[in-house]
């Protein structure tokens, strides 16, 4: 996501053509998740426009399409539909950090078998990360430690959506209503299974709610840095009007207590609607 109706003018310069937008967001951040792809697979030249865009150092996150993980839940008459994702994501080349396998609700304990076929039938050229959402895998230990075992076969990654802050105080606005009703409310979960953790984070729309919701992320993201690990956080709000700026501001919040960390880029900042353009 690298596109949203209320960034034009404040993170990303007014009146931006639609396919010029990740240039301008990869000032500000360094991954993005790809939850349009789980819409539709886009075409190639789609995705050769994103890889002229973006650094080489940049991390796309990219979800598989729904069709393969909710409508065929990952059985092998849905690998023609992988195949031609995998080509579709081709330019991004090392780019492509890690395809993420967004599982339903429904998808339990049970269907562990299907995931471990699926995952042993995916090349060996790209990493995968799944997320789950079926309480079984948060508050049964052997579930826990069954799902464990088939991603560290594989060397996958489990993504943990942690939306405890959200869910930590009745909603104060629209988009926290909205999000009580989609959101999955499941146990925070900060273990890491490989080298290139990936989290995602859902605060409030209140910046202070957010930030306090946060705290546990930056001990264990400071810590898996020590480690050699090499994370990547992603940042939502409901509204997601300030995300790259607070994403920003986690950074720095993790850098304040590990110097070495790599500051980002500073961002070529949008002129204000009162300030006149200028060539120079």
């Amino acid at each position: 996501m690298w596109t949203h109706a209320k960034w034009p003018g404040r993170f990303l310069p007014p009146q931006l053509p639609a396919g010029e937008r990740l240039r301008a967001y990869a000032t500000w951040c360094n991954a993005v998740e790809g939850n349009t792809t789980f819409y539709a697979t886009p075409s190639r030249e789609t995705v050769e426009s994103w890889a002229r865009q973006a650094p080489p150092d940049f991390r796309f996150v990219v979800k598989l399409p729904r069709p393969i993980t909710h409508e065929r839940r990952l059985a092998p008459d849905a690998d023609e539909l992988v195949r031609a994702f995998l080509e579709a994501m081709e330019p991004l080349g090392p780019r492509a950090h890690a395809l993420w396998v967004q599982l339903p609700a429904a998808f339990g304990p049970g269907d562990l078998g299907a995931l471990a076929a699926f995952l042993h039938r995916l090349p060996r050229s790209h990493r995968y990360a799944v997320e789950v959402r079926h309480r079984a895998f948060f508050e049964d230990g052997r579930a826990e430690r069954m799902l464990e075992r088939v991603l560290a076969a594989v060397d996958a990654e489990w993504v943990p959506f942690d939306t405890t802050a959200l869910f930590a105080a009745p909603p104060t606005s629209g988009a926290e209503r909205e999000a009580w009703t989609k959101k999955p409310r499941l146990p925070r979960r900060t273990r890491a299974l490989t080298g290139q953790p990936i989290v995602r984070y859902l605060g409030r729309d209140a910046t202070d709610r957010t930030v306090e919701g946060w705290r546990p992320w930056l001990d264990a993201v400071t810590a898996w840095l020590r480690e050699g690990r090499s994370p990547t956080v992603f940042v939502h709000t409901p509204d997601n009007a300030g995300a790259p700026e607070l994403a920003r501001r986690f950074h720095d919040e993790v850098r304040a207590r590990l110097p070495e960390l790599e500051p980002l880029p500073e961002p070529a900042r949008p002129p204000a609607e009162d300030e006149p353009l200028t060539l120079f």
